[in-house]
C-alpha cells in the first residue's frame, strides 16, 4: 500500500553558487479591490529588487506569496525574471526548486498553489538559449535532466496547482504549465511545444504530459509541427480548463485562476489531496490496479475530522468548516 502512495523525494534546497538572494519580487503598492476585499498583486504587478551591498548577490527571479483574509490558503508562485522573459536559466530553476521544497516542507501547507508571471505578456518563454549556448553536450543533458526533475516535483505537489497563462508559454514554459493540474489562459496567449523548430524535442516532460492532456494523435501533430496555439484553440482541445478575454491590466488568466482557486478553497483539503493522488496514480496503471489505489486513498479520509464535519454539516443543513485534519 505504502509503495503505491509514496511521494517522490523532496527536492533538495539549492541556491545559485553565485551568492545569496538579494531582493524581493514585489507587486505594485496600488492594489485594487474586488468584492470588498484586497486581492494581493492584482493588476499592475511588477518585480523590483531591493539590492544590498553584498558582493555577488543574486536577484530574486521567483518568489512565494501567501494570500490573506478570505483567500487564506492560496499561495502564489510569482515568476519575475523580466530581463529574460522568465526563461528557464540556472538561477530561475534553482530558485524554483527551493520554493518547491518550501511547499513540500512548510509548516502550514497551502490548499491551492497558483503559478503566475509578473512579466507583462509572458508566462514563461522557455529555455534560456543564451545560457544553453555556453554548455557542451554533457552539460546540456544534465541541465535538462534537472529541469525534467523540477517539473516532476511540481506535478507531484500534493495540493492542486493552477497555471495562469496571460502571455507567451513556449517550450519549457508550456511544459511548466503542463506540470500543473489546471490551466487558465487569456485568448491572446500563445502556447506551444516548439522544440522541433530548434532541432530538439520536448525534454522537460512535455512529450509525455501533452499526450496525456489532449490525446496522443493531437499531441503528435502539435509536437511534430511545433505549432503555436491561442487561448481559444487551447480551450477547444482541452489544453486549458478556462480561457477568457484579456483585460486592460493584462492579468485576466490570473484573475480566472484566482476564481478557480476560490472554488477549491472551501473543500476538505485532505479529501482534495487524496482525490489528486488517486487520479494521478490511477491513470498510470491498469483499471484494476487503479481501483485498488482509489480504495487506499479513500481509506485515508475515513478517519479524518473533516469527514465527520462534512457529515454533520449535511445533517445540520449548514456549510462545513474544514480544518484539514
Amino acid at each position: 500500500m505504502s509503495s503505491l502512495l509514496r511521494r517522490l523525494p523532496t527536492p533538495r534546497l539549492v541556491l545559485s553558487s553565485r551568492g545569496r538572494l538579494a531582493g524581493r519580487c514585489r507587486s505594485d503598492d496600488r492594489v485594487p479591490r474586488q468584492g470588498g476585499r484586497v486581492l494581493a498583486g492584482f493588476g499592475g504587478a511588477h518585480c523590483r529588487s531591493e539590492h544590498t551591498a553584498a558582493a555577488g548577490a543574486v536577484e530574486v527571479e521567483v518568489e512565494l506569496r501567501k494570500l490573506r483574509g478570505e483567500d487564506d490558503g492560496i499561495v502564489e508562485v510569482l515568476m519575475c525574471r523580466h530581463k529574460a522573459r522568465n526563461a528557464l536559466g540556472h538561477v530561475f530553476v534553482s530558485q524554483m526548486r527551493a520554493l518547491m521544497s518550501t511547499l513540500y516542507n512548510g509548516d502550514s501547507a497551502p490548499r491551492v498553489v497558483v503559478f503566475r508571471s509578473l512579466v507583462p505578456g509572458v508566462f514563461c518563454a522557455g529555455a534560456d538559449l543564451k545560457e544553453r549556448a555556453l554548455m557542451d553536450d554533457q552539460q546540456s543533458d544534465l541541465f535538462v535532466h534537472g529541469l525534467r526533475d523540477l517539473m516532476t516535483h511540481i506535478a507531484s505537489l500534493p495540493m492542486p496547482t493552477i497555471a495562469a497563462i496571460d502571455g507567451v508559454a513556449l517550450g519549457g514554459g508550456l511544459e511548466l504549465a503542463l506540470a500543473c493540474d489546471l490551466r487558465t489562459a487569456a485568448y491572446s496567449a500563445q502556447m506551444g511545444l516548439i522544440e522541433t523548430t530548434r532541432g530538439l524535442l520536448p525534454g522537460a516532460g512535455g512529450s509525455q504530459r501533452l499526450p496525456r492532456t489532449v490525446g496522443v494523435t493531437l499531441a503528435k501533430e502539435l509536437i511534430f509541427t511545433g505549432r503555436r496555439l491561442g487561448g481559444r484553440a487551447a480551450l477547444a482541445m482541452g489544453l486549458v480548463n478556462r480561457a477568457v478575454d484579456q483585460n486592460e491590466a493584462g492579468d485576466a488568466a490570473y484573475s480566472e485562476a484566482l476564481s478557480l482557486a476560490r472554488e477549491i478553497l472551501p473543500q476538505a483539503p485532505i479529501a482534495v489531496r487524496m482525490a489528486k493522488e488517486a487520479m494521478n496514480r490511477g491513470t498510470e496503471v491498469d483499471i484494476t490496479s487503479a481501483m485498488a489505489i482509489e480504495r487506499m486513498c479513500y481509506a485515508q479520509v475515513i478517519p479524518t475530522r473533516d469527514r465527520r464535519e462534512g457529515m454533520a454539516a449535511f445533517i445540520e443543513k449548514r456549510p462545513p468548516r474544514y480544518i484539514g485534519e
